[in-house]
């Protein structure tokens, strides 16, 4: 049997459509129920689903006012508050195109942002970084939530398939590529509820990653708001070892993050008393099958991992309905087609390695990469992710790493997951990076990158007692952390950079 899924058709996005109207169709169903609370220790800021939509018709109608014309870009440059979601909702709403950025970013690398996408205005809290000499005006947060009182603006209709916001991706390069993203994306999700999630209306939905990432918005929002749902927020600041503390508070039923929190929390101990918690979601990167099995002995409940990308968002997964089997990634989910394909582009057997690959004709899939005013569309049948991996008879696909961090070691090809899952379960580790580092000219070797008290005799033994002798680093070298991105994903390039400089 090959590596594809033919699946029936997913309903057709509904026509005219918009996507905000879409997310924030419950304040006609259930206007008093909350949809937002941003928590702190000390407290929460919290939005029902009714005062919500007003205020992003409100912002939607201020930003007209501003001089905006419908497909103009809004760069936001914003924290984790509300004012994120309004601003992003409230272009959607009202035509415009928003463009999120992370926080992080320095005056150089948002004016090369700018140069790609032409902002027609920025949206900037304060002390956001911005360049020297802005492209367009900049609107300040506190303008920003002026707009909340304003009329509401009529939700600008049209074609699902058009234009509806752009996020930037790093992809393989390191370069970041500007991700143009259609309104039928949200009704794809769709998909995602029942493959993956399983949100419903009266789920309390907490997510630790930053506004700006994609698996945050989501899965973080737009996921909870589609169904009436509440999205709890971790306010600006909050620690990820409060987490568990504010997910008890809050009453938490799903909870969603990158594997490196769950590894955080979890090492404050193994008895986390969650009591409303049904499951947790992972995505961002390989969900290690040690670190699900601790937080199932933790909360008692279990960790459902998924894998997308920036250009598509999640397509398969675990599922409370369809848990993956350990050490895969999950299922397809239902109406996805994908595919694992052979150098030559076609289908390889089941059970054979490949390039995952996503069908141009999936509703959740992105319009093309953005430069100035023009998007080049995808053009091949098959959209190729750049992720290895291999699926079982059943369907069930396991990941074996991004194709550009695979490892090389006797003419095998050797995935860094598998390394790192491995030796994670060592006694003394804590965290792990499996990368392959030249050691002098034409020879590399696989090294490990680890935190934790173990010493190399004990790392040695392990690696020989789970891991077949090609696949056994040849190389420990520990760290106090092992660097990650600001999602919270392994920086692979950061270590390879910093072993480069090494004298």
């Amino acid at each position: 049997m090959l590596s594809v899924t033919d699946p029936a058709a997913p309903a057709p996005c509904p026509a005219p459509f918009n996507l905000a109207r879409h997310v924030l169709a419950a304040a006609g169903e259930r206007p008093d129920h909350i949809a937002l609370q941003v928590v702190r220790p000390d407290g929460a800021e919290r939005w029902s689903h009714a005062r919500l939509a007003a205020a992003v018709q409100g912002v939607a109608m201020g930003l007209a006012e501003e001089g905006l014309r419908p497909g103009d870009r809004v760069l936001l440059r914003l924290g984790n508050g509300v004012a994120f979601p309004l601003a992003f909702l409230g272009a959607i709403a009202g035509g415009f195109v928003p463009v999120p950025t992370a926080a992080g970013l320095t005056a150089a690398e948002v004016a090369r942002l700018c140069a790609q996408v032409r902002p027609a205005l920025i949206v900037a809290g304060a002390g956001a970084a911005l360049p020297e000499a802005p492209p367009c005006p900049v609107l300040d947060e506190a303008e920003l939530r002026g707009f909340e009182g304003r009329p509401a603006h009529d939700w600008a209709m049209g074609d699902a398939d058009r234009l509806a916001y752009i996020v930037f991706t790093s992809g393989t390069s390191g370069s970041p590529r500007a991700v143009a993203h259609a309104h039928r994306a949200v009704w794809a999700r769709h998909m995602m509820r029942v493959g993956w999630h399983a949100i419903g209306p009266e789920d309390r939905v907490m997510h630790a990653g930053a506004l700006n990432w994609t698996y945050t918005l989501g899965v973080g929002l737009f996921d909870p708001w589609a169904v009436g749902a509440t999205a709890l927020i971790p306010a600006e600041g909050v620690a990820v070892e409060q987490l568990p503390l504010l997910a008890r508070r809050f009453d938490a039923t799903v909870f969603a993050a990158v594997p490196g929190v769950f590894r955080r929390i979890l090492a404050q101990g193994n008895n986390l008393a969650l009591p409303r918690l049904r499951h947790g979601l992972s995505a961002g990167e390989k969900l290690p099958p040690t670190l699900r099995a601790r937080w199932r002995t933790a909360t008692g409940t279990d960790l459902h991992e998924a894998m997308g990308l920036s250009e598509c968002s999640t397509f398969l997964s675990s599922s409370p309905a369809r848990p993956a089997p350990d050490g895969a990634t999950g299922y397809p989910q239902p109406g996805r087609r994908v595919a694992v394909l052979g150098p030559d582009g076609t289908p390889v057997p089941r059970g054979e390695p490949g390039l995952l690959a996503v069908h141009r004709s999936d509703p959740g899939l992105f319009l093309g990469t953005c430069d100035g005013e023009t998007i080049t569309p995808v053009s091949d049948d098959w959209f190729q992710t750049g992720d290895m991996v291999v699926m079982a008879e059943d369907g069930a696909i396991t990941s074996l790493g991004r194709a550009d961090d695979m490892l090389t070691a006797g003419g095998f090809r050797i995935s860094p997951a598998e390394i790192e899952a491995a030796m994670a379960a060592c006694p003394g580790v804590t965290a792990t990076a499996a990368v392959e580092l030249p050691v002098k000219a034409d020879t590399t070797v696989i090294a490990l990158f680890y935190a934790g008290e173990a010493a190399e005799t004990t790392l040695a033994a392990h690696a020989t007692s789970h891991l077949a002798r090609y696949k056994q680093p040849r190389l420990y070298l520990r760290l106090p952390a092992i660097p990650v991105t600001a999602n919270g994903k392994v920086n692979r390039r950061k270590l390879r950079e910093e072993w480069k400089v090494e004298p």
